[in-house]
């Protein structure tokens, strides 16, 4: 009989540890998938962060510049335009132009004046213009034309005296000057100074461009301040803009053109452009800003 209790009881011992044992082997095989279902979320969040922060970068590039492209740009729009230096012909009268920048589609809006000057390869594609002898860049020229032929409409005579001129043709006729105020006793530099408020320097004259012509009327050839009586000045003041011409160096204006008036000189800018210089009474320098 104690035999049999013994052989029961072992046999319970018996079952009650493989029950155990079942128990801990079910609990560890689930604890082990919801281990794994961890794993996996961490692992499928990780590619789905990477793959949007992508994308936003990708926009930003697209839509908005970074921090360095807008730097960049800044500098761009801001970098001080490259100057002739030392080596200029006239620096030693204190002239340091920068190199005239020169846009394509705004062609008729270049500035040149004794702060800025043509690049040394620009060129100038030429036509002459009515009542022959002159030529301007042969895009100003059918603008000129048709502003020349309605003042003769009007008993006007526009008659060109100076269009375009070589770089060669502008040298001679500074150093010409200089050479007169020379020979009245002032310095090189002193001279030079007085003749370019006179004679623009080689390369910082619009007439090197194309763009402006000099006009005289009914025999006055003379280029002088006289031809602010003629009926043809007073024909340009109210019709030029209308045809994109404006009175390039007005009164009163030399301390921002540093030229001297000069009712003759009339340069070509565009129909939009004239129209708005004239209706604010600003010169180009003003007009571009850069005054």
């Amino acid at each position: 009989m104690n035999r049999i209790r013994l052989i029961l009881l072992a046999g319970l011992c018996i079952f009650v540890a493989i029950l155990s044992i079942a128990y801990i082997t079910v609990g560890m095989e689930s604890k082990e998938p919801e281990t794994t279902t961890q794993n996996t979320t961490e692992k499928i969040s990780e590619p789905d962060t990477s793959a949007v922060e992508p994308g936003t970068e990708n926009e930003a590039t697209t839509q908005l510049p970074s921090e360095a492209e807008t730097t960049t740009q800044a500098e761009a729009t801001t970098r001080e335009p490259e100057t002739m230096g030392s080596e200029y012909e006239y620096a030693y009268a204190g002239f340091n132009p920068s190199v005239a920048v020169v846009d394509g589609e705004k062609w008729n809006l270049l500035l040149v004046n004794q702060k800025y000057i043509l690049p040394e390869d620009y060129t100038v594609q030429t036509a002459e213009v009515k009542g022959g002898g002159q030529s301007l860049d042969h895009r100003v020229v059918p603008h000129y034309n048709k502003m020349v032929e309605a003042a003769e409409a009007d008993g006007i005579d526009l008659i060109p005296v100076s269009g375009y001129r070589s770089l060669s043709r502008q040298k001679n006729n500074f150093n010409r000057k200089i050479d007169y105020y020379s020979s009245l006793g002032y310095s090189k530099a002193e001279a030079t100074r007085l003749a370019a408020k006179i004679v623009l320097m080689p390369g910082t004259s619009e007439h090197n461009a194309g763009l402006a012509m000099d006009f005289g009327t009914n025999g006055n050839y003379t280029l002088d301040e006289n031809f602010a009586n003629t009926d043809a000045f007073r024909w340009l003041s109210e019709n030029a803009a209308d045809y994109g011409f404006i009175l390039r160096y007005e009164e009163d204006t030399q301390d921002i053109t540093m030229i001297t008036y000069e009712p003759w000189h009339w340069r070509y800018v565009g129909v939009e452009a004239a129209q708005e210089i004239k209706a604010q009474g600003v010169t180009l320098e003003e007009y571009l800003g850069m005054d």
